[in-house]
């Protein structure tokens, strides 16, 4: 073949493109296992990270299965449908789904022997996705932690979410007024609210702050039957 034609080109081009795709695509499969692993852990990591938990140097497997006791799966009208199993439930794809179909994990921890209750989040921020983690006391009220994270956002603004000095200050707080579910409000700095608990939220990050507040109201909407009803058990 001549090898300054445009047919050698085109073949040899052709040849090693699908030389590539065969290495790249058994390279992803060789890996898939790895990858999924770490994204388990991953997810282990956010779960503790709103009860507290320092993962640093620490087996994540382990810390979970200890601080972890349940991962249930509930539904908006706070039914239990499983006592396990909510660790494999994607969040993203339920969230597509009516909410009378929805399965909710819901995680159930025991720190100094108190009953803790972390709920899944996710929302859409300003650049992207923005999700995380928000944990209970046994009251089914006061949060105990929380822990935010995101795709996008600014560094220097909205990408504050993931610090200390903006999810520490929703320790303590309650998302029920007067036996309803109201969530936590993010508000602007120097700003108060009377009929809600309340955060500051992030200087020159408003788009982000009020997509943390949403996220946080609309997720815990759907478990509203479920935490009224045991509540009042």
């Amino acid at each position: 073949m001549n090898t300054n034609s445009n047919t050698y080109t085109i073949v040899y081009a052709s040849v090693i493109v699908i030389i590539v795709a065969f290495v790249l695509a058994f390279a992803s499969a060789s890996l898939k296992e790895r990858q999924d692993t770490n994204v388990e852990f991953d997810k282990m990591k956010q779960i503790l990270s709103s009860l507290g938990v320092d993962t640093k140097g620490q087996d994540v497997s382990e810390l979970y299965t200890n601080y972890i006791q349940k991962d249930m799966i509930v539904n908006a009208a706070g039914q239990v449908l499983a006592e396990n199993g909510g660790f494999s439930v994607d969040v993203v794809q339920e969230a597509g789904k009516k909410l009378e179909d929805r399965q909710l994990p819901l995680y159930i921890s025991e720190i100094n022997g108190e009953l803790k209750y972390i709920v899944p989040l996710r929302g859409t921020g300003l650049w992207g996705p923005i999700w995380g983690y928000i944990a209970l006391d046994e009251d089914y009220d006061t949060i105990y932690g929380t822990y935010f994270s995101h795709q996008g956002e600014t560094p220097g603004l909205g990408a504050e979410i993931t610090t200390d000095k903006f999810q520490l200050p929703f320790k303590g707080k309650r998302i029920k007024r007067d036996g309803e579910l109201v969530s936590v409000a993010v508000v602007k700095p120097g700003k108060t609210l009377n009929n809600q608990d309340y955060v500051d939220g992030i200087s020159g990050g408003t788009i982000t702050s009020v997509a943390v507040e949403q996220m946080i109201k609309d997720c815990l909407m759907q478990y509203s039957n479920f935490l009224i009803k045991i509540e009042g058990e």
